[in-house]
């Protein structure tokens, strides 16, 4: 399923860019002309999404030929060259920048979350992502940050609950958010519990809640709430994460940080596609 729904994206992404063809490389080439392009890190950074950069040239031209030179969760130095692609030159500058805004993009948040997880090394914090990634490449966009050495929080709205502060308002507290979620939810399924402050901490911790969210806690806040919680709970912090204040929030013991900033504002990576001259 998941293959098939990547070659959907990937069939979207070239009917929107090709429109009714692509008329610069029509015109500038006779046609038949064959080559090799490399593409090459114009920065250091972690491969990922390789497989799905080829597959792009894939469906526009099932004869060209790739051959990938670096593996998803490698790290590159600027210079090196991650795939060659061989074969009409028409076919690869049709497919050149789909294949490159995908890869740009899931190489960026490969890279970014492998930031992430380093600052957080040696404490016992998992970095994780959210749901606000790009509309459509979710499925990419969270298998770029397993690449990147984080985890996945819940794909959508039906993997987990998670009771953030509008529900608590719609019912007017947490405890009786989790009652209904405990009798409606089969059994199978966590609740976490979005808090706001250690009151709220305290009352998602009677209410039997998996996981706790401390939502934009202070550090001094952070630390209460494990000391709070003691281990009957997993504790996740989330809001105001960055590389420089992920490090802090990790020292405090919780157990897993949540980070939008990985896939909803990454920068893509700098990579180029340049055809291969004589020599």
């Amino acid at each position: 399923m998941e293959k098939q729904r990547i070659r959907t994206l990937i069939e979207n992404a070239l009917a929107e860019d090709l429109g009714w063809g692509d008329v610069t490389t029509t015109s500038v080439l006779s046609g038949g002309e064959q080559g090799t392009a490399v593409a090459i890190a114009k920065d250091g950074l972690i491969v990922a999404g390789v497989s799905i950069f080829a597959e792009v040239f894939q469906v526009v031209a099932p004869s060209l030929s790739i051959k990938q030179l670096k593996n998803d969760g490698e790290k590159v130095a600027k210079g090196q060259i991650i795939a060659e692609i061989t074969g009409e030159l028409g076919n690869i500058l049709r497919a050149e920048r789909v294949a490159l805004n995908i890869f740009q993009r899931l190489c960026g948040i490969a890279t970014m979350t492998g930031r992430y997880v380093e600052a957080v090394r040696g404490t016992r914090a998992k970095i994780v992502d959210t749901r606000k990634t790009l509309p459509g490449f979710r499925v990419l966009d969270k298998y770029a940050v397993t690449v990147g050495g984080g985890s996945n929080h819940r794909f959508g709205l039906s993997d987990g609950i998670l009771i953030k502060d509008n529900h608590i308002d719609a019912v007017g507290s947490i405890t009786e958010a989790v009652a209904r979620c405990r009798q409606k939810a089969h059994h199978l399924l966590k609740i976490e519990v979005e808090c706001r402050n250690l009151d709220d901490v305290r009352e998602a911790l009677r209410c039997g809640a998996d996981v706790i969210m401390l939502d934009n806690m202070t550090i001094p806040q952070m630390k209460q709430a494990v000391a709070l919680v003691g281990g009957k709970a997993l504790l996740e912090a989330s809001g105001n994460v960055s590389l420089e204040t992920v490090g802090e929030i990790a020292a405090t013991g919780v157990d897993l940080i949540s980070v939008g900033a990985i896939t909803h504002s990454v920068k893509a990576a700098d990579i180029s596609l340049l055809i291969k001259k004589d020599g």
